[in-house]
């Protein structure tokens, strides 16, 4: 079995799962899973964990993200993005220091309402089933960041840009606010994924590009789970401490390669074993001097 995670690039048309579901053909294993979905119309940046590395999926679903949009001003659809039904028109009478500033008022932390076409789930069901119901249920706003908002160019009634926010954040609400926020509606018109965590778009590789790799017994643009960590402290513990490792107990910091150089317990660190085998990630306490498991991947 083939563990690690591939950078993918999820071309339109394509829904996330359906990219697992082909990955699961091309590597004739069935435990993989993807970071985050991506809309189907979206295209970018999709990293995807492959045996062991699944257990990784949660934390770089955390991550923040970098988006390339398009917001098309003028019009209102069901879904928010020019695929759905156009609800409201509007003549685009606004100037482009009226969009900057529009834009400007977005960037920080804020509530933001979930799109009823969307993955979540209400009661059991996703939004996107009740809404293909003609169902519009009331969803709870949720905490998101917009980091940072750059305009690249402005074309009206386009305008491209590109968005560095937080987990939980959807550009097709983004677009839709701006637009009701210009008086003159608005909707995504195209997004390209351009980075999440330390994944980026140069990097990326289509399904195709990845068949082909596998055909040739190449395996070179699957990542190491312990690469997701790379920018955490290694620590290596000793021979000692195999049972420890083994059970997924604490390990005290005597049996390892430690070198106590700061009392924040909020660190955490790469451990391997003796052998130079990565165990997963840990968290040091301070007070009893041990490390803590957060996250195993040895199995």
């Amino acid at each position: 079995m083939v563990n690690g995670i591939i950078n993918v690039y999820k071309e339109k048309g394509y829904t996330s799962f359906d990219v697992v579901a082909k990955l699961r053909g091309i590597f004739h294993q069935k435990k993989i899973g993807h970071t985050g979905t991506l809309d189907p119309d979206a295209q970018g940046v999709l990293p995807v964990c492959l045996g062991k590395a699944t257990r990784v999926c949660d934390l770089l679903t955390d991550k923040d993200k970098v988006y390339k949009a398009v917001l098309l001003l003028g019009q209102e659809t069901d879904t928010q993005d020019i695929s759905g039904q156009v609800l409201n028109q509007a003549k685009v009478n606004v100037t482009e220091q009226a969009v900057y500033d529009a834009i400007s008022q977005f960037i920080g932390r804020q509530k933001q309402v979930p799109p009823m076409y969307s993955a979540l789930k209400v009661n059991g069901k996703k939004l996107y089933e009740l809404a293909r119901e003609g169902k519009v249920i009331e969803r709870k706003a949720r905490d998101i960041e917009v980091f940072d908002i750059k305009v690249e160019s402005i074309d009206l009634p386009e305008v491209t840009m590109t968005v560095h926010c937080s987990k939980g954040t959807y550009i097709r609400t983004l677009c839709n606010d701006i637009g009701e926020r210009l008086g003159c509606h608005g909707c995504m018109k195209s997004l390209l994924r351009v980075r999440v965590a330390g994944f980026d778009l140069e990097h990326a590789l289509t399904l195709s590009q990845i068949q082909s790799k596998v055909d040739e017994g190449c395996f070179d643009m699957v990542m190491p789970v312990d690469g997701v960590f790379e920018n955490l402290p290694a620590v290596h513990t000793a021979s000692d401490a195999d049972k420890l490792v083994r059970n997924g107990n604490k390990i005290p910091a005597v049996l390892t390669d430690y070198l106590k150089h700061s009392a924040d317990s909020d660190i955490r660190y790469r451990v391997y074993n003796h052998e130079g085998i990565f165990v997963g990630v840990y968290s040091y306490l301070d007070e009893t001097g041990e490390f803590k498991p957060v996250k195993i991947f040895m199995e």
